[in-house]
């Protein structure tokens, strides 16, 4: 590294093999998803601090019930959005170095197999299994996504609505004993479920849902497209914002004909969702792009950099066991103080050790790729 920030290996390149906006909106993500920042604001709820501000933002730090979203039902179609706007810098850059399109697929192929195998070890119970979690859902819409990649921009699209269209089809149509079209475990998700696993999940997610989520992976293919072209700032700023505002306004205005249900990915959460995506990446393009804050942006973009690796550090009990090793300091160190501040200054220290880990290995270029 050239610096203790890592700028320079980050920042814009030339060949348009990176843009930091990219890496910085994946780490946002990740940051919040695997260290357990939310937990701050249930703390102080669960004292009954902080009014209804504080309240509210810690309902946003939870899935919402069937009918209901919330921001954290946001977290997954950010994750598999920006994955496929990386998608054409990193297949790009292999290009440059002469890999062929075959040379690629199989890469994609063994990537999509490990995501697969992981998701499925992470997803097994005693009696049960489930391929609801991102890795299993990732190691499917990242080779649709793929698959898609040199068809025109107007296909890809195309072709996304397509798979939302046949998946509210399916759910409203699909003649299933009991069925009940959008109801919680009496869907036409619940039903594949029940006949290729034999169990339903507890929360009601349908392995189904990597059908239509392809969308969210297949949007971001074109969007990183829209970032590589050679058009100004400001264009490639509006198009994200026009684009994601109008996803939002048609998806809310789908709610009274078909719910905003996360669980079964239905269109208007779909579409709702993708434009949310859009704004996100926006938001992040003008931050760190234009208004260029790099030094705030590296912090996030180090958790990004090592995301497969944080995420199953995470889904292995990884925060818990910082956890663990924290509060016996904390709870003597600061026994004479409020519990809740106590318990507040547990997570912030455990959100810190997280970081941390995710930083040791960024300044030892170790980066766990599949």
């Amino acid at each position: 590294m050239e610096n203790s920030t890592g700028l320079n290996q980050l920042q814009i390149d030339k060949s348009r093999n990176r843009i930091l906006s990219i890496d910085f909106f994946r780490g946002f993500v990740m940051f919040i998803l695997v260290t357990g920042i939310g937990g701050l604001f249930s703390e102080m709820v669960k004292a009954g601090r902080g009014g209804q501000v504080i309240a509210f933002i810690n309902m946003q730090c939870d899935h919402g019930a069937w009918y209901q979203m919330y921001f954290w039902d946001l977290i997954q179609p950010f994750f598999m959005f920006i994955v496929g706007v990386a998608m054409p810098f990193s297949f790009s850059k292999r290009r440059e170095r002469g890999e062929t399109w075959k040379q690629s697929f199989l890469h994609v192929l063994k990537r999509s197999f490990w995501l697969l195998v992981l998701g499925f070890m992470l997803g097994a119970k005693k009696d049960a299994y489930y391929l609801t979690n991102i890795l299993p859902q990732l190691s499917f819409v990242y080779l649709v996504a793929f698959l898609l990649m040199r068809q025109p921009i107007k296909w890809q699209l195309i072709i996304s609505f397509i798979l939302i269209l046949i998946s509210d089809l399916l759910y409203h149509f699909w003649p299933v004993e009991g069925f009940n079209q959008l109801a919680p475990g009496h869907n036409f998700g619940s039903w594949l479920d029940s006949v290729t696993t034999g169990h339903l999940h507890p929360y009601n997610w349908v392995t189904f849902n990597a059908i239509p989520t392809s969308a969210h992976t297949i949007w971001g293919v074109c969007v990183g497209y829209l970032l590589m072209k050679d058009w100004s700032q400001k264009k490639k700023l509006m198009i994200m914002l026009i684009i994601g505002t109008i996803g939002v306004i048609t998806g809310y205005s789908m709610r009274p004909f078909i719910p905003i249900i996360e669980h079964i990915s239905t269109s208007s959460f779909m579409i709702v969702s993708g434009g949310w995506c859009l704004i996100a990446m926006a938001i992040s393009f003008w931050l760190v792009d234009i208004l260029k804050f790099e030094k705030f942006a590296t912090f996030f973009a180090i958790v990004g950099m090592n995301p497969i690796f944080i995420y199953i550090f995470s889904m292995l009990g990884g925060t818990e066991l910082l956890r663990r090793m924290v509060v016996p300091f904390t709870s003597r160190i600061f026994s004479w103080c409020d519990p809740i501040y106590t318990n507040m200054l547990t997570i912030l220290v455990v959100v810190a050790m997280m970081w941390y880990i995710s930083y040791f290995l960024y300044k030892r270029k170790i980066f766990i790729k599949l």
